[in-house]
């Protein structure tokens, strides 16, 4: 599966059709359906928390953008600290599912000690906590997605996963919505929900989700190290890696959008909560079309595509004029961003590994992309509070133009490469 010419270490083979052609994989399997069951309740419980997030920050608790700047880097990025172990936890033990579950059952655990954090501190180490989760279970779970999938596929069943998973992150602001409208300062409840949620995701993939082998289905030996620099000889992982970087450090935080939005518009600031659901209904409908166009026109084409978007979002929230337009434009470039790049990415990057180091693989891009992310939403606070909202947003711009250009120089080689 890899986009070399040479293909000595394929995960899976599409079928010859009678006539010597492939013929283009329209199933998934029943794992990347249950996982994606999986990370459907598991996002209703992040996200009922993370559409509140800005404003209990900054509004119920009074701290200013740069707290809230630090914060959501560490949302962003701090999972980066164990994505490599994590992976290669699943890769040495074979056992992706169970490697998974640890991470989600960590995440489940720090929603318990949400409800008790009243400080910046505590709030902060409770975000980490829940992060750290999510780094040990992404590589993992994208990896027994990966085992589970054809080359041709690939870009399919993540679209698959990512439209389940979306569902979930549009629910859960939706169920936040609707508690703060009951109850305007109800953070608690949401806390409460979010914990019950968590608790059935961890549920359904401990009974119900196939445990996946990747190395002994493929025939190989379980991975004996931690993914290294050494591995940078891998065919096209240098360049992708300089170019998740580049292009991480200028996504900042989808909660700074909406704040931007909040203070032009006053359709955004009555309807806070809901500004999530919005982006996540456009993820959710363009998931699987475009992780469809990837398998098909080539995955690093529509990885670039999604930045360009993300960087029309920037420039439509800096338009002065305000309103329900550019907010809906904004959230819709966001969506998709989104679903032009979170799936797709994994995908790419298994294209470049060995089976048995898919996950070590996914989990070195995973990790660029959170680090730099973590810069990108903790520079972009300090941004904010050193030269205002509409410079902070123009400077975005602008670095996301140059991360652009960086990144299609990167993946040039690798643009119209297909499996």
């Amino acid at each position: 599966m890899y986009i070399t010419l040479s293909d000595p270490g394929a995960k899976a083979s599409a079928s010859p059709t009678p006539g010597g052609a492939r013929s283009l994989s329209t199933r998934v399997s029943s794992t990347v359906i249950a996982m994606g069951v999986v990370s459907m309740f598991t996002d209703i419980s992040s996200e009922s928390v993370s559409a509140v997030l800005p404003l209990y920050i900054t509004a119920a608790m009074g701290m200013s953008t740069i707290a809230y700047g630090f914060i959501d880097g560490i949302y962003q990025g701090v999972s980066a600290v164990v994505r490599i172990g994590g992976g290669w936890a699943a890769d040495r033990t074979d056992q992706p599912k169970w490697v998974a579950f640890l991470g989600y059952g960590l995440s489940a655990l720090a929603r318990v000690w949400l409800l008790f954090a009243t400080g910046f501190g505590a709030l902060a180490a409770v975000i980490a906590a829940d992060r750290i989760g999510k780094g040990i279970r992404t590589a993992p779970r994208d990896a027994l997605i990966t085992a589970s999938s054809t080359p041709d596929n690939l870009g399919r069943s993540f679209g698959v996963h990512r439209m389940l998973d979306t569902i979930g992150a549009a629910v859960g602001p939706l169920l936040a919505f609707v508690i703060l409208a009951v109850l305007p300062q109800g953070y608690s409840a949401i806390f409460v929900l979010s914990l019950a949620f968590a608790i059935i995701g961890v549920l359904v993939l401990g009974v119900i989700v196939r445990n996946g082998h990747p190395a002994r289905e493929a025939g190989r030996a379980p991975a004996r190290r931690l993914w290294r620099l050494a591995d940078l000889r891998l065919p096209g992982m240098p360049r992708l890696l300089v170019a998740t970087g580049a292009l991480g450090l200028i996504t900042v935080g989808d909660g700074f959008i909406y704040l931007v939005l909040q203070s032009r518009s006053s359709f955004a600031a009555q309807w806070f909560p809901l500004l999530y659901v919005g982006t996540n209904v456009v993820f959710l409908a363009l998931a699987i079309p475009l992780g469809r166009l990837a398998d098909r026109v080539g995955r690093g084409r529509v990885f670039l595509f999604g930045h360009v978007a993300l960087l029309a979002c920037y420039l439509v929230a800096t338009v002065s004029a305000g309103g329900v337009a550019i907010t809906l434009a904004c959230l819709a470039l966001l969506g998709a961003f989104y679903a032009a790049t979170d799936g797709v990415l994994s995908a790419l990057t298994s294209q470049l590994t060995p089976p048995e180091g898919t996950a070590s693989g996914i989990a070195a891009t995973q990790t660029v992309t959170a680090v730099a992310r973590l810069l990108a939403s903790t520079g972009f606070g300090v941004l904010w509070f050193a030269v205002g909202r509409d410079g902070a947003m123009w400077i975005a711009a602008a670095a996301a133009v140059l991360a652009i250009c960086v990144a299609l120089g990167m993946l040039r080689p690798m643009l119209g490469a297909r499996p």
